[in-house]
């Protein structure tokens, strides 16, 4: 029994030899594209099945738009409101209301000499003591308020011909241009309820159906590209410090009987395991580290078959 537990380890030690170490396994990838929520409405539409093959711009999952679409309605007259205060400001007075001011500064001034003729005669009466000083405070109160009225409406008209101040016109233009990014925005709501492949791929999954109410942040539709797979292996760790990233391994897949060629894309720089600092030195030569291989051929290979990458360049 002594035997036994002595000679176990010494052949688990030679089971990991450097021969063990030459290849790194792991399994053919795709790029995984996650398409998600932006709003909580109901899922009206999935006209492409799971399992199919799609190009970009393909609609997959649609939302209810109604809310998005009376949003954009609104935001439409609100620039239409926005454009219309513009142009009136642009083009300045109508003829007809300049003439009617025109017409409201005589009749001001007619009551001007109306109330001016007035008072000089209660002046007058009172000088001959023939009026009350009451009756001269009221021509001169009436005389007061004619002149008032005469320089109001002369301020109207030249108001209405001298045009619209150019501050004016920048806040109109400065609330036509907030109206227009509104309505952009609104816009780009409602063509995000329209679901659509943002590359040609494998629709790989549509975890919701139809009728049900998705929350914000859902994901709708997962997508596998469609284009060479990457090679996704765990190195060993007395292979990490000799890779690099472009270096070019041999890559062997179940089935294919030529090796296959794989350039390094990238290698993570922390174990997949546990960590090295609680390792003594033999154990550490158990720790491995993720990487990718991105292969230059094997565009129709499935995703999730095994792979191995032939670490040694021999």
């Amino acid at each position: 029994m002594r035997l036994i537990t002595i000679i176990l380890p010494l052949l688990l030690a030679a089971g990991c030899t450097s021969d063990t170490f030459e290849e790194a396994l792991g399994t053919l990838e795709r790029d995984r594209i996650v398409l998600k929520a932006t709003a909580n409405e109901i899922i009206v539409g999935e006209p492409v099945p799971e399992g199919s093959l799609v190009t970009a711009g393909t609609l997959l999952v649609q939302l209810d738009d109604s809310r998005a679409r009376a949003q954009v309605a609104k935001a439409t007259a609100e620039l239409a409101r926005a454009q219309a205060i513009l142009e009136e400001l642009r083009n300045g007075a109508r003829p007809e209301d300049i003439a009617a001011a025109s017409a409201r500064v005589d009749g001001a001034r007619a009551q001007v000499i109306e109330t001016e003729a007035s008072f000089v005669r209660a002046k007058q009466l009172l000088e001959q003591k023939l009026t009350a000083q009451a009756t001269l405070d009221r021509a001169l109160a009436n005389r007061d308020a004619a002149e008032a009225t005469l320089e109001s409406a002369i301020e109207e008209l030249l108001r209405l011909t001298n045009g619209t101040r150019q501050e004016q016109l920048d806040q109109a233009e400065a609330a036509r241009q907030s109206a227009q990014a509104q309505l952009a925005l609104e816009q780009h709501r409602l063509s995000e309820l329209s679901v659509v492949a943002t590359r040609d791929a494998y629709l790989d999954s549509l975890p919701w159906h139809v009728g049900e109410r998705v929350d914000m942040g859902s994901t709708l539709a997962v997508l596998l590209a469609n284009d060479r797979p990457y090679a996704r292996v765990y190195i060993p760790e007395t292979w990490r410090a000799r890779l690099q990233v472009g270096d070019r391994r041999q890559v062997r897949v179940d089935g294919i009987e030529q090796p296959l060629t794989g350039v390094l894309r990238w290698i993570a720089t922390d174990p997949a395991f546990t960590p090295y600092y609680a390792l003594n030195a033999n154990d550490r030569a158990r720790l491995v580290y993720m990487a990718e291989f991105d292969l230059e051929e094997g565009e129709d290979l499935p995703t999730g078959m095994p792979a191995q990458v032939i670490l040694s360049d021999e």
